[in-house]
């Protein structure tokens, strides 16, 4: 499992790199850390938390992303299965009930913004002045496929779902220092680190109550559009399709937020799985990610 800890009432559990791929110290999402992020929400689901904190132990980023490495040696098959394991996986955060944050110190990429966007909040802590910006957004669309994890749903959910759509299509991520409103919930100090983002991540948990009918109303719609934004949101994907639709990735990417309108979360990551899988096959991606894996 996982490590994990109470801290002033809240657990805070700590993203681990691989021990067998350790990376430089950096946290990427491969199938042993899926395993060990399901087994050790379970475990914590028993103790019945009062909050939950989702944090890093890398010193040098949040999450950067899926191991894509490992996912282009699977088959279809192993790759639906790998996708649905994430899936479930990250479901288990606000199945655990209680309000939720994401405590982010460093580059939050991919995969690693959709596990954060499962938690209520995104909290942030900002480099020191001078430091190196990070980056945040879902790249997945700079190497021709999309997101596998929800992703077209939940960014839509928390900023202004035109400027989520067009970045997510053309997969360009944000600075830090100019990510757009409503991005993060609230920012740590300045120059705190990991640590910084922890503590403020737990005095923001705190400060809520799950039970309110307000809590529920204006946190729990944020991990997905859903069906209630079809009438808003339909128009402005149409829009978008002569733009940013207009390449097989980013027409899935649209195709995943109709299906959302439609139906719902779990026909639209349905959506997101299968264009993923399909994409990857594509010349255009091919020649993308197989220049990625030679760096």
């Amino acid at each position: 499992m996982l490590p994990y800890e109470i801290r002033d009432g809240v657990h805070v559990m700590f993203l681990q790199p691989n021990p067998e791929k350790p990376r430089g110290g950096v946290v990427v999402l491969d199938a042993w850390l899926i395993g060990e992020i399901t087994a050790t929400l379970t475990k914590i689901a028993t103790e019945r938390p009062k909050g939950f904190v989702l944090a890093s132990a890398s010193t040098r980023v949040f999450v950067a992303g899926a191991d894509l490495a490992e996912i282009d040696a699977l088959d279809d098959d192993a790759l639906e299965a790998y996708l649905i394991a994430g899936a479930k996986a990250f479901a288990l955060i606000p199945a655990l009930g209680c309000p939720s944050a994401a405590a982010i110190h460093g580059a939050t990429l991919g995969g690693g913004l959709e596990i954060a966007m499962h938690c209520d909040a995104l909290v942030a802590a900002m480099p020191a002045e001078g430091g190196k910006p990070w980056q945040i957004g879902l790249p997945e669309a700079g190497l021709c496929i999309c997101p596998g994890w929800g992703g077209t749903q939940m960014l839509p959910a928390r900023i202004l779902p035109k400027l989520a759509m067009e970045r997510t299509a053309t997969g360009t991520t944000w600075s830090c220092f100019d990510v757009p409103t409503c991005l993060f919930d609230t920012r740590a100090e300045v120059g705190s680190g990991a640590e910084g983002a922890i503590a403020a991540a737990i005095a923001w948990v705190k400060q809520q109550d799950a039970s309110s009918d307000a809590f529920v109303a204006t946190h729990a719609p944020r991990r997905a559009i859903g069906v209630r934004n079809s009438a808003g949101l339909a128009p402005v994907c149409d829009e978008l399709t002569a733009s940013v639709g207009a390449t097989s990735h980013g027409a899935a990417c649209l195709d995943a937020v109709r299906a959302g309108l439609a139906s719902g979360w779990n026909a639209a990551i349905a959506c997101e799985r299968s264009h993923l899988i399909a994409l990857r096959h594509t010349a255009e991606a091919r020649a993308k990610l197989d220049g990625f894996l030679k760096k």
